[in-house]
């Protein structure tokens, strides 16, 4: 079963590419983090006056660390665990039903080869990613 999840694994690599995809996945933990460290920093500092420029500040500066993270699709995808490739596998599966291939090049080529299904698996491709990875979309001018 291995090998059809890498044919799959490829396909969506060469699809994003060909689409020139890129997502950036949302840090806003991380940016919450600063917000909130600033503000009780700013609270030790200044009392009540210093949580709110601490808040403001960290929110600027959380913000500003988070935003423009965009990677390529293909990268994104080659670095998930088994088990989210296994979800994406899934996904795309439910488009791939009847559809026979000996290996990813063919895979690709059936796949590249019809608009209808070239835009299902990729609507599959990028539901999968805002859904599962809760990561934002952006495509290539």
């Amino acid at each position: 079963m291995a090998p059809r999840i890498d044919d799959v694994m490829r396909l969506c690599c060469e699809l994003s590419a060909h689409e020139q995809i890129k997502v950036t996945v949302k840090n806003s933990t991380k940016g919450a983090m600063v917000a909130g460290g600033t503000a009780f920093v700013g609270g030790l500092l200044g009392g009540p006056v210093g949580i709110a420029v601490g808040g403001a500040v960290g929110g600027v500066l959380g913000s500003w660390m988070t935003s423009g993270q965009f990677r390529p699709l293909p990268q994104i995808l080659m670095e998930l665990s088994p088990t989210e490739q296994q979800k994406l596998y899934d996904d795309v599966m439910a488009v791939l039903d009847n559809l026979e291939w000996m290996d990813a090049a063919q895979l690709i080529s059936l796949v590249m080869g019809n608009a209808t299904l070239q835009q299902q698996v990729t609507s599959a491709l990028l539901s999968y990613v805002t859904r599962e990875l809760r990561a934002e979309v952006c495509y290539k001018d």
